[in-house]
């Protein structure tokens, strides 16, 4: 029946910041920057695999009308209402390095798992991320 995941979605306070963020702290490329007139909409990638998009949506209309998306600015804000998203890396100690050095705030260092060398991350808006080296 399916055959693909093409979008997923968080939310973010401000497209602009989750730009600078995303691209440029993570190095995550660009997809899609358009204005809807409704909406801006805002995905990104990983580098090489545009496959897999990642919407950077501000909450709001139209998927949202003004006062929920209000609510859900405020559980952003308090750091309760993010999403998650799972990255792999080739070197997990290496990506954690590089960065911290750019001022990334992480939950978690790199520590072994059963599966890989795992790190956990935060955005500015309190989604989580997490990525792994993962062992063949």
């Amino acid at each position: 029946m399916f055959n693909a995941i093409t979008h997923s979605q968080i939310y973010v306070a401000d497209q602009d910041q989750a730009l600078d963020f995303y691209v440029g702290k993570l190095e995550f490329e660009v997809h899609t920057d358009q204005d809807l007139g409704f909406m801006r909409w805002l995905t990104v990638n990983v580098p090489g695999d545009k496959s897999r998009e990642i919407l950077l949506e501000r909450p709001g209309p139209p998927s949202l009308d003004e006062a929920t998306a209000e609510q859900v600015r405020e559980l952003l804000a308090k750091g309760a209402m993010g999403g998650t998203l799972f990255l792999s890396t080739d070197d997990c100690h290496k990506t954690y390095e590089t960065l911290l050095a750019r001022g990334v705030e992480f939950t978690d260092t790199p520590a072994e798992r059963p599966y890989g060398i795992d790190c956990g991350l935060r955005d500015p808006f309190g989604n989580k991320l997490r990525f792994a080296q993962l062992f063949s």
